[in-house]
This record gives structure tokens, sequence and C-alpha cells, in this order.
């Protein structure tokens, strides 16, 4: 089994749980405020991902600093127990994106990527979501990124749909036709 099926287990346990006790948006938050704590600390970070320190020892870390951050829902603390105790906390990054691709789904909200050249301004991307919002039919998670190499235009990714309207893409069609012209 994948480690990614692995974190999509543990992520379905801790949804199953959250939604049974109405605390999805409570769990999604913690989870969050732990990875970024993570993520923040780098030697914490390095302790939970060696194989060199024992399980145990990870438990009684994560137990003093699930401590000192205050609290923490059970179903959240459990879970992170759980994968310390498995000697898999380095699967917290995963567990949190599964948790979250879940929750997008149960509340039927669309990942979407959009990338342009330059940073847009607020009105335009506000325009881009509604029109993109409009042509899946659903509410959207954007994520931004900035590409220059597409010169200008955007590429939007919505679900497994792609809006390809960058000027590198245009160039391309119009030396496709070019070619098959001459």
């Amino acid at each position: 089994m994948s480690m990614r099926s692995v974190a999509r287990r543990y992520a379905g346990a801790l949804f199953d749980v959250a939604r049974k006790n109405g605390t999805l948006d409570r769990a999604e938050a913690q989870l969050g405020l732990f990875a970024q704590l993570l993520d923040a600390h780098a030697e914490l970070r390095s302790i939970f991902d060696t194989p060199a320190v024992a399980p145990q020892k990870k438990r009684a870390i994560l137990d003093a600093v699930l401590e000192k951050t205050g609290e923490v829902d059970s179903e959240v603390r459990q879970l992170l127990r759980m994968l310390a105790d498995r000697d898999r906390l380095m699967l917290l990054s995963e567990v949190r994106a599964a948790f979250e691709a879940r929750l997008r789904q149960e509340r039927r909200v669309l990942q979407a990527e959009v990338v342009t050249a330059v940073p847009l301004p607020e009105s335009q991307r506000d325009s881009l979501v509604a029109a993109l919002r409009q042509a899946a039919g659903s509410d959207l998670a954007l994520t931004e990124r900035v590409d220059p190499a597409i010169i200008g235009g955007v590429i939007a990714r919505v679900g497994s749909l792609v809006f390809d309207g960058s000027v590198t893409r245009q160039l391309e069609r119009m030396k496709q036709r070019l070619l098959q012209e001459s």
C-alpha cells in the first residue's frame, strides 16, 4: 500500500469521526495549525521524520507539544498520537491534504488552480473566479501561481478541466496552423 493511500485512510478516519461529532471545521483548523507548527520548526519536523528516533520518544515529544499548544480536540489529538505510535508522523502533510480534499468533496467544492504571468489584481481575480464558478457549476477552492513562462493570459485548472488561454498556447496554435498550411 502506498503512503498516499495510508494517509487517505488516516484522513478518512478523522473525517468520519469529526463529521459524526460535528467538528469538521475545528478538525481542519487544528490539523492545519499543527502542520504549520511543524513547518515552522525544522528540528521538530526532523525528529518526527527520522526513523532513527523511536516511536515512544516521538510520542512523548508529541504529547509535550500538544500540552504546550493548548486545546486540541480529542479526535485530532488521537490521530496525532496514532501517527506517532505507528511512526507515521512524517505523513502529516499528506494526511492534512487528504482530509482537506475529503472536506471539499463533502462540501461540493472543486479545487481550482489559476496560473498567470503576473499576479492578478483583486478585481480581475474576483471576475475570473466568478466565471470559473459559473462554468464549473460549483464552488471553488482557488490556488494561484505566477509563471512568467506563459507570457500572458491565464491557465485555469478546475477539477480535471483545463482552460488554457495563455499567450504561449496561442502562439503554439498559430505555429501549428502555419505549418499545416505550408
